[in-house]
């Protein structure tokens, strides 16, 4: 499962020459990154303010003071940042739900108890949310995924009728 982390936004392109920068939210709620002191991957610390829809102000922390990103060159060197927060400060998800970063590394199963894999990532290019698991690429949804155990460390997978469960073309 995850290392403590989870992703919670990524740095876009800058906006306007003051260094203001869209930042995309994989959060269900976006303010919620306003809330967090975010970290990228290098152990730098951030501040958001939103100024409007998906466009940032970010601060970074430096010796416990907020350095702002005050202009266009500044915004381009943090581009394509992950910003990521401390799980232990995120609220434990509803009965249902996951973080997507707990799903990576589950064993997936099939019904009858035959081992496909592991999930190694989880995708989402706005049409729903998908599971990689080898070279298999399922929907997250109910019908493909009816059962994730966390506690065990796997995921029942009902592969569609197109492939079957073991990955190939039906």
């Amino acid at each position: 499962m995850g290392d403590g982390r989870i992703l919670l936004g990524v740095v876009g392109r800058p906006h306007g020459v003051r260094g203001r920068l869209h930042v995309h939210s994989h959060a269900t709620d976006p303010a919620t990154l306003a809330r967090h002191e975010l970290a990228d991957g290098r152990g730098r610390r951030f501040t958001l303010r939103w100024c409007g829809e998906g466009i940032a102000e970010l601060a970074e922390l430096i010796d416990g003071r907020r350095v702002p990103v005050a202009d266009r060159g500044a915004a381009e060197r943090l581009v394509n940042t992950r910003l990521y927060v401390d799980r232990a400060r995120l609220p434990a998800p509803d009965p249902d739900e996951y973080y997507l970063a707990d799903l990576i590394g589950l064993a997936a199963i099939t019904p009858d108890g035959r081992e496909l894999g592991t999930v190694g990532a989880v995708h989402d290019y706005g049409a729903g949310t998908s599971l990689e698991i080898g070279t298999l690429l399922l929907p997250f949804t109910r019908a493909c995924v009816p059962a994730i155990d966390l506690a065990a460390g796997r995921l029942t997978v009902v592969a569609p009728a197109v492939v079957d469960a073991g990955g190939q073309a039906a």
